[in-house]
């Protein structure tokens, strides 16, 4: 299936013809977009925010495309910064909500003549800030369904590339050549791939094609932004679906190599069934409201290499848990080198890993010393995803659960009961009875 003709002129979807009501749009995106027209300027609402609309979606984010230049944006808003190199654009902050304001952009080949956008060899965009018209603008993003945009004037949505059809058949397509745009921004691959997981849309095949070649174009994108970009595949509610499709295009193996490795070594089902079920209980709780934190979606993403490796180290001399502490640093240090990650989440996720020894020390003040630490809730949530699995016997999680259910006095016989054979039990009580019946006899 070849990209749609272009259209001599855009459709314009009267209000009466579309579900876009303002009372479901963010009453600071409305505030931005009357101030522009008031001022002169045209503004759209544009993006995902006006597919999710018209989908009856909830937006995540509200984002606005204007022919006002990002400097009379400024004078336009006190509370308004400017931000990036590569693409400029203003953030207009109210509260905790910024509202996103790009200027029309051109096409790149007008940009490039005009000295002001840059391209590598391999046609990936360097930098991009020649200004444009609001047609130009349409026909320069990414996807059809995200080049959608809402008039404030009239109420309408305009689509000059065949969005709105393509969002009725649920089909994702890029605009213009996949190739090219592809090699243009790699991380469209990835955006390519979030999207048709959330949305269920299929993608289209022309657009489908490249996927399958092009993956090594990731290696070479900013580690800090392919950690944004992940975060957005895997904490969006598909991360199941995510991450089944970035296998299946090649992409899962340039983001997390040694996790790719390791799933080539597949036996009963594991590593690839601790993932799946980390992945869907990530979902659960994203679309139950639930936080999600990174440092433990990494963990689970890094688990199996750092396993491996630990097999690896582990001898008499050196025990499990130095093993471990080793194995969790090189596999960690290994993966920033593709994706960066914060030392806010890379150092909680190797705590997680390395309390995961600890759970078998049930003993004495240990257990209670483990509860306090900062990390055993997830520790603790990772001991039981892999009990879930088959990779440790079910028991130690039922044994920390009761631990932490229970009262004061439970805890303490969970805690004397702990580790000793029943024979050893019986034994002792005997020994104690008779001590106690000497005094008697005498």
């Amino acid at each position: 299936m070849n990209s749609p003709p272009v259209p001599a002129s855009p459709r314009i979807i009267p209000r009466a013809e579309h579900d876009i009501s303002r009372a479901r749009i963010s009453p600071n995106a409305l505030k931005v977009l009357y101030r522009l027209k008031d001022a002169g300027y045209e503004a759209y609402l544009v993006g995902g925010g006006v597919r999710d609309l018209l989908l009856g979606r909830e937006p995540k984010d509200f984002d606005i495309a204007t022919s006002a230049r990002p400097e009379e944006l400024q004078t336009l808003f006190r509370n308004c910064r400017l931000i990036g190199r590569r693409f400029r654009l203003a953030h207009v902050r109210f509260g905790r909500e910024i509202i996103e304001v790009a200027t029309f952009r051109a096409p790149h080949d007008i940009a490039e003549d005009e000295g002001d956008a840059a391209l590598s060899e391999e046609g990936r965009i360097l930098r991009d800030n020649v200004y444009g018209t609001f047609e130009q603008d349409a026909w320069r993003r990414d996807f059809t369904i995200n080049a959608l945009y809402y008039d404030i004037r009239d109420f309408s949505v305009v689509d000059h590339t065949g969005g709105v059809g393509d969002i009725r058949e649920g089909v994702l397509r890029l605009i213009g050549d996949p190739e090219v745009r592809y090699r243009e921004d790699p991380v469209r691959m990835l955006r390519a791939v979030r999207f048709a997981a959330k949305l269920g849309f299929r993608i289209e095949a022309a657009s489908e094609a490249p996927l399958f070649e092009l993956a090594p174009l990731l290696a070479d994108v900013a580690p800090a932004r392919l950690f944004d970009e992940v975060l957005k595949l895997f904490q969006g509610g598909a991360a199941v679906q995510s991450f089944e499709l970035l296998r299946h295009y090649g992409l899962f193996g340039v983001l997390f190599p040694a996790t790719e490795a390791a799933l080539a070594r597949e036996v009963d089902g594991f590593p690839l069934t601790f993932l799946l079920r980390a992945l869907e209980n990530t979902d659960r709780r994203v679309n139950e409201g639930k936080p999600v934190t990174p440092a433990f979606l990494f963990a689970a993403l890094l688990w199996e290499p750092v396993r491996l490796r630990v097999r690896d180290l582990a001898n008499d001399e050196l025990g499990e848990l130095p093993a471990l502490q080793i194995a969790a640093a090189e596999v960690a240090s290994e993966q920033t080198r593709r994706i960066s990650l914060p030392k806010r989440f890379s150092l909680p996720m190797r705590e997680i890993w390395t309390q995961q020894p600890r759970f078998s020390q049930r003993q004495g003040k240990r257990p209670m010393r483990l509860m306090a630490h900062p990390r055993f809730r997830a520790a603790y949530d990772f001991l039981c995803l892999r009990a879930q699995v088959g990779e440790i016997d079910a028991e130690l999680c039922e044994w920390w659960t009761r631990l932490q259910e229970t009262d004061e006095a439970g805890q303490q016989q969970l805690l004397e009961s702990a580790g000793r054979p029943e024979g050893a039990r019986r034994k002792r009580r005997r020994r104690s009875r008779a001590r106690k019946a000497k005094p008697s006899d005498a």
